[in-house]
């Protein structure tokens, strides 16, 4: 009998692996995410189609396991020195984006007519957004060291922070029902547990973590091994205080974040993260009823729309009242135009404390499905969704305190050499300029080193290259050169590559001197309209200058 049992398990595992594995290919064949194509995966495997998903026991079990490592990997991430290092932008940003959100998701979802306590859970699970799928895309395009790459990077960060206070709260809900359900509330001895788990946390990370870690890097091979079993202990730890699997599988990764092995503990736990949480969108695709989804419609279609259209536009207009240019503003909030996998497991805890139903969370089930595959073909055709918004986007008024700097008479009215992109290599290359007597101008996306350089006693405007009312701006009139420094994006189409655009900005302008390009090394410069009249290789350059200062030096 426990061979049947055991056998007919393996073969209900085999079935759904390989059915994940068929919808997953045509998934990436339409350019979706794996997120999209597991909860295709629950649905099919569910009692509605094909009544796959019968062992219950085992598949949470497995979903359990994968959403503590998912919360263990997020844990990784929350080094306190990188959040000191959080800038103005990505902090104002963040939060911005989730009071919005939350605020305005809230009056929405009541107006829907959920109860105040489920629309509370769906404002909240409206305001996260997949820092997998994202960074995936991003990497894709060529674009996660882009400017609008970096900032988006970074307030995926602080909504990290705030997934990290949402679970905390639950936890403390949870703790607060059973407390409520006994005779004699327990609230010291739980406080003493919280505290004392504190406590075990900070003095490993103080005092062992490190040496710990030094010991495993003797042998990379038990690395996976002990991570695993690092996250399951705390998870299991916390279950056992009463705050949940979740807030120990977190804890676990803090007391590793900031050690020296964290991006290679999470390099080599990445592709088993996503095995074991296509057991958990198994567990909830094959717990929603498609007739549950279909009387849901209307409501999530009404909640994707905000998502899809109110996450960017606030995301644009705080960025817009920092400085950065529209175009930044547009292709960074495209980032926040989806819900989260975070948002998923936010209503499942919210389904198993009791406070929500089952209808709530297919609805934020329905609105990810929504608002993932939409938002995945916004990003893979930013540029091109932005060509098409340029002329109302390009109506927003920009800060007073840029324009004032940008006026001032740091900026000349004439330059010979204008230095697109003010990096270590445009930085030095304007610096070199000036100190053989040129008028050099620099001009960066960013505003932050566009004020840096203008403190350094560059001449900088901040600007975006990609913009032809822009570049038609700049003194091209009296520049002997135009030199971009801008790396080439050569797996972006023509009109996304920020060297092409400026080639083709610059030829409607009739710019009559010269222009180089910079290309790294095994990437040419893109060919654009017009050739360019030189081709800088900064590292080969550099390695040929560095030869012959090395046999100038043997030969003297």
């Amino acid at each position: 009998m426990t061979e049947a049992i055991s056998g007919y398990l393996f073969y209900e595992i085999a079935s759904l692996l390989v059915l994940a594995a068929g919808v997953g290919m045509i998934g990436v064949m339409l350019r979706q995410p794996l997120i999209v194509s597991f909860i295709a995966v629950g649905i099919l495997a569910g009692p509605d189609v094909f009544n796959l998903a019968r062992s219950d026991a085992p598949i949470e079990m497995l979903a359990k396991l994968g959403i503590a490592l998912l919360l263990f990997l997020v844990g990784l991430k929350l080094d306190l020195s990188l959040v000191r290092k959080l800038g103005k932008v990505a902090v104002l940003t963040g939060l911005g984006q989730v009071a919005f959100t939350s605020i305005v998701g809230f009056g929405l979802a009541y107006a829907l007519g959920l109860d105040v306590i489920t629309a509370v859970y769906t404002a909240v699970a409206l305001t996260f957004s997949s820092t997998i799928i994202i960074v995936k895309l991003l990497t894709d395009k060529g674009e996660l060291d882009a400017l609008h790459g970096r900032i988006a990077l970074g307030f995926l960060i602080v909504q990290d922070l705030v997934v990290v206070v949402a679970m905390m709260t639950l936890s403390t809900m949870a703790l607060g029902d059973a407390e409520a359900a006994t005779e004699q509330p327990q609230l010291w001895q739980t406080l003493g547990a919280g505290l004392g788990l504190l406590l075990g946390a900070a003095l490993f990370m103080r005092y062992l973590a490190n040496p710990l870690v030094h010991q495993l890097a003797r042998a990379p091979e038990l690395l996976v091994c002990f991570a695993i079993g690092w996250a399951a202990l705390w998870a299991s730890v916390g279950h056992y205080l009463g705050f949940g699997k979740e807030l120990g599988g977190l804890l676990a990764g803090v007391t590793l974040a900031s050690t020296p092995l964290r991006d290679q503990i999470a390099a080599r736990l990445a592709p088993l993260r996503d095995f074991l949480l296509l057991f958990f969108f198994i567990a909830l695709g094959s717990s929603l009823q498609l007739s549950l989804l279909g009387s849901n419609l209307p409501a999530a279609a009404v909640l994707s729309a905000f998502v899809l259209l109110g996450n960017p536009l606030i995301v644009l207009l705080i960025l817009n009242a920092l400085g950065y240019s529209a175009r930044t503003g547009f292709l960074a909030g495209l980032t926040v135009a989806q819900i989260s996998e975070f948002s998923l497991i936010f209503m499942a805890m919210g389904v198993s404390l009791g406070h929500v139903s089952e209808g709530a969370l297919g609805l934020v089930t329905l609105v990810g499905l929504i608002t993932i595959a939409a938002s995945t073909y916004m990003i893979s055709y930013s540029h091109l969704l932005y060509a098409r918004m340029e002329p109302w986007l390009k109506t927003l008024p920009r800060r007073a305190q840029t324009a004032s700097l940008e006026s001032s008479s740091t900026v000349p009215t004439e330059a010979e050499f204008v230095i697109i992109g003010l990096g270590r290599y445009g930085w030095a290359l304007a610096e070199a300029l000036q100190r053989e007597g040129y008028k050099v101008l620099g001009v960066d996306m960013d505003p932050d080193i566009a004020q840096q350089a203008r403190l350094a006693g560059i001449a900088c405007r901040n600007g975006d290259v990609g913009d032809g009312d822009f570049v038609a701006e700049l003194p091209l009139s009296t520049a002997r050169w135009v030199v971009s420094t801008l790396p080439p994006h050569p797996r972006s189409p023509r009109g996304e590559d920020p060297q092409f655009l400026l080639q083709e900005h610059l030829r409607h302008c009739r710019y009559q001197g010269q222009l180089a390009l910079s290309s790294s090394v095994g990437n040419p410069a893109p060919s654009g309209v017009a050739s360019p009249h030189l081709i800088l290789h900064p590292y080969i350059d550099a390695a040929d200058r560095a030869a012959q200062l090395l046999l100038a030096t043997s030969n003297a």
